[in-house]
Order: structure tokens, then sequence, then C-alpha cells
């Protein structure tokens, strides 16, 4: 079943290949994106039975023996990680498709958008699967390409502003990153994962030391912690709620895997065990008090994001077994979650016409299916009992207590300390935006910019909406006659009124209802998921069986 591997590139791309010669029949490009996707996420699913069953699949493509050829690597945190990467990529797709995000209305560039998500879903994949340190640049060049196109989208100057903040920091961590591996190549003659791990502890230490450090800025940057994580606020908020979605599930955990590899593959000594606790800590204050600074619901969820890459890092730093798996569960767990409160937040939006909770109220009222698609992610995230947010704090404050270090301590305070002023920020938005009654509208000033509307405006009520029961709206409580037709190109059309009830596309409603309810079936697999992370960590433990199955298979 080697085969099986490759297919999570190859057939992404060719997906995409196929889409882009269908400019002019889109309802095809939709078609073949979701099934493109589909497929990804059933050979996913099967290696990640096959490889927990009978360990590490390693293909070398074109026949070419490591460390000559390429590798793919699928052990059990790849196979993990490719299963909910395709999980999150299929129901974000489903919801852009929901919303209109890629309808031909002549503003947005449509006919790009799912080829491009399909080299996105491609770099995603490859990512979690590279078993070389320049196929692993491949795959982050693959994702800067496709994210700086879909972060634009609807090509406002807001989203072009913010797109280039992300692509020049990205293409300072690519060049430092390639700088390393160019590095790495030079002391020990391979750019191959498994014998770099096997030539590295020949090195003197002050070079393992710069490599070390170089590699892992670089993964920093990408993962986004403290103090590396200043474009994410600017960019993430601006882009379309579904593009921000996917960006804020998956794009810092590739980061993160790359982390885990560096630090239990590459350099699995503890050289910088404790400067990736102070990392950690400092990640998670530093951000969850951005997130309670915010009045805007994608740019507190953007610092949160920031806050709970803490939890991740927490977990690599301890350097134990028990340390990665709970890591490893919380990654899991965050990809999940954070991707929910987007979609929720597209919705917020889509209801109220902003994000911005001086100007929503009422939601509770207009939309009570709503309120709670809220509310159960931000419980999970946090970290309320029994959700598994709960269950991957408790494994990281556990993990830390066993490796009894003061920093560890350090980072146990750090980590109850965000858990409460997330929860705090994510309930000040319940209260202002679903419970607190709608602001009145006061009018906007004279020569105010309708694109960049001032911070201390009140946004102005929009005109109302008229649509036929025949749109495949939703009712979602209350008592008024409202509903939307689809957003252009990706942004919102006030749909909440004065009155009291709002539909939404029953598509909509449900792709976010199943996400809500993948958030909830983490808690109710918990022990399984634990587990099977707890295996994965336990063959990160020691590199000496991932540097059998790759140069094993060479032999």
């Amino acid at each position: 079943m080697t085969f099986l591997a490759p297919l999570l590139v190859l057939v992404p791309l060719l997906g995409a290949a196929v889409a882009l010669g269908l400019l002019r029949h889109q309802k095809l490009q939709r078609a073949i994106t979701v099934a493109v996707l589909v497929i990804a996420l059933a050979v996913a699913a099967t290696l990640m039975v096959l490889v927990d069953q009978h360990g590490t699949i390693v293909v070398q493509v074109g026949g070419w023996q490591a460390p000559y050829g390429i590798s793919l690597v699928v052990d059990r945190l790849s196979a993990l990680l490719l299963t909910v990467s395709a999980s999150v990529l299929l129901l974000v797709l489903l919801f852009s498709i929901g919303q209109g995000l890629a309808a031909d209305d002549g503003e947005a560039p449509v006919t790009i958008f799912y080829p491009t998500y399909l080299v996105l879903a491609a770099g995603v994949l490859d990512s979690f699967i590279a078993g070389d340190l320049f196929n692993l640049y491949v795959a982050f060049e693959m994702l800067l390409v496709a994210s700086y196109v879909l972060i634009t989208l609807g090509g406002s100057e807001q989203r072009v502003r913010a797109g280039t903040t992300y692509i020049v920091t990205s293409l300072i961590a690519s060049a430092l990153f390639l700088s390393a591996i160019g590095l790495v190549y030079g002391a020990v003659g391979t750019v191959n994962i498994a014998q770099i791990s096997e030539r590295m502890a020949a090195l003197p230490e002050h070079v393992q030391l710069l490599l070390h450090t170089m590699l892992l800025i670089g993964f920093g940057i990408k993962a986004a912690v403290f103090p590396l994580a200043f474009w994410l606020p600017d960019s993430y908020p601006t882009a379309p709620a579904p593009v921000t979605a996917v960006f804020a599930g998956l794009l810092t955990k590739v980061g993160i895997y790359a982390i885990i590899r560096l630090e239990t593959i590459i350099f699995p000594r503890p050289q910088l065990n404790t400067v990736l606790l102070v990392v950690a800590a400092l990640t998670m204050i530093v951000g969850v008090l951005g997130a309670v600074s915010q009045t805007d619901v994608k740019r507190l969820l953007s610092f949160t994001l920031i806050s709970h890459i803490g939890f991740m890092v927490m977990g690599i730093g301890l350097g134990t077994v028990a340390g990665t798996a709970a890591a490893v569960f919380y990654t899991v767990h965050h990809i999940v979650v954070q991707t929910t409160l987007f979609l929720v937040s597209g919705l917020m939006e889509r209801v109220g016409g902003t994000t911005s909770t001086r100007s929503l109220g009422g939601l509770l009222k207009a939309t009570p299916l709503l309120a709670a698609l809220y509310l159960i992610p931000a419980f999970n995230l946090g970290g309320i009992p029994p959700f598994s947010g709960f269950i991957g704090k408790l494994g990281l404050f556990r993990a830390a207590a066993e490796q009894g270090s003061p920093m560890a301590y350090v980072t146990i305070g750090a980590g109850v300390v965000t858990s409460l002023l997330t929860l705090y920020a994510l309930m000040r938005v319940w209260d202002a935006a679903f419970w607190r009654p709608k602001p009145a509208a006061e009018p906007a000033a004279p020569h105010a910019s309708v694109a960049e509307p001032r911070e201390h405006l009140r946004a102005p009520e929009p005109a109302p909406v008229t649509v036929s029961e025949a749109d495949g709206s939703v009712i979602a409580g209350g008592s008024v006659t409202v509903t939307d037709a689809a957003p252009v190109s990706g942004t919102s059309r006030p749909a909440l009124l004065t009155g009291e009830k709002v539909r939404l596309p029953r598509m909509l409603v449900g792709v976010t209802t199943v996400a809500v309810l993948g958030s909830v079936a983490l808690t109710v697999v918990a022990g399984p998921l634990y587990g099977y992370a707890t295996r994965a960590a336990e063959s990160l433990e020691s590199p000496v069986s991932y540097v059998q199955a790759v140069l094993g298979s060479a032999q």
C-alpha cells in the first residue's frame, strides 16, 4: 500500500491542473475540487490505520534510494495530521461553496480559487510526509504561493496590504530556512532527515547550536510563536472567512509539525528545551493579552491562535514522551476548534454585516442556532471540562509537573492564566454580540471611508433585503422575514435588520454544525485519540526507528 503516500500530493496537483483548464466551467471546477479532497481524506484515513498496525510507510520516489532520492515518510504523527488536515480542507471548501466565495461576480479572480485551493492542499499534505529538508522547503513554498493568492482574493487595498505583509514575512522565513538547509548540507553532506539525524551528533556543539537555532527560527515564524508572530493578527482577519479558517487551522500547524520533527529526529538532545519553554510561556501570555484587548472577533481569534500555539510549544519543550503526546493531541484539538470558530465568525459577519463587537448585538434572539454554534467551540477553546481543550491542557500540565523543572512550573502557571483569559475574551464576545441588544445606528461622519470605517464609528443599519423561500435557507429562530443572498466574492452582505428572525443558507449552517460536532467528537474519542498520540510520541522518543525505516528501506 506504499503507493498511497504519493497520491496525497499527486492527486491535488493534478486536480489543480484540471481545474485551471476549466476556467469557464465553474461547476466542474467545484466538483473536481470536492472529489480530490474526498480522495485525499480517504487515502489519509487508510494510511492512519495501516501505519498504526504495520509501522512507518516509506516511499522512495522514482526508485532513487535514500539519501539520494526523495523520501516520503508516513508515520503515526504524519498520518494523524494528514487525516485531520484533509477533513478540515474539505469542510472549509464546502463552507466556501455555500458562502459563494468563488461565485463569478466579475469582481474577484474566481477562476483561480479552486486550483489555488488545491495547490494549498498539496502543500499542506506534502509538508507532513516530506522526508528531507528540501522537499519540506518546496512544500512551504507551495503554501506561500497559494496562500498569497487566497489572502488577496477580491483585490481590495486592505487585503493587498495585509497580503504584502504576509508574503514579505514568509519570504524572510523561507530565505532563512533555505540558508539553514545549505549550511546543514555543507556540514553533514545530506538533506535527508534520517541521515542528518545519524550525522548531526558528530558535529561540534557550537555548529549544532547554530544550525538548530536557524531552523528553529525559520519554523517559529511559520508557527507564529512569540516574538515572531507580529505578522499574523494583521494578515489573517482581512481574508474571507473560509480562507482565514483554513489558514488559522492548518498553516501554523505545519510550523508546529516541523518543530516536532526538529526536536525529536534531527536534534533529539535537550539542547534548547529551556528556550522553548520560555518561548511557550511568552507566546501564551502575550497572545492572550492581545486577544483581551480586541473588539473585532476575527482579530481576537487571531490572537487566541497565537496564544494557544504556546501550549503546543510547551509540550515539545518538555522533551518527554508525555509532553510530546499532549502536544500532538492539543495540535489536533486546536486545528478543529480554531477552524470552527473562524467559520462561526464568518456566519456572524454574514448576519450582522461586521465582526466588530461594537456594532454587533442581539444575535441570540435573532439566531439561537448561531449562538449555540459559537458557544460550544468557545467553551472548548477555553478549556471547560469535559471538552477536548480541557483534556489536552490537563495532559500538558501533568507532563510538565512530571518533568519537574522550575520553567515547567512557570509554563503551567502561564497556561492556567491563558485559559482563564481566553474564556474571558470569548465570553465577552458572547455578551456583546449575542446577549446585548444591537446598538442603535449612528450617522456616519462626512467623508468617512466606506471600505475602511473608522474604529469609533458605529456601523449603519443595512438596507432591507427580501429573499424568497426557494433560496434554500434555514430559519435559525426569532420572528422577522429576512435572509441574505450569496455574498460578493468572499465579502459579507448584512442580513440582520431591525427585526428578530434571520435565515441562513442551509449549506453554511450544515457545514458549520458538522465542524462543531467534530469538535465535540474529539471529546467522545479522546481516549483512543490520546492513545494514538501517545504511540506517535513513543515512536518519536528515539530517532532510531525513523532512521531505520527510511534508510533501511533504501538497503
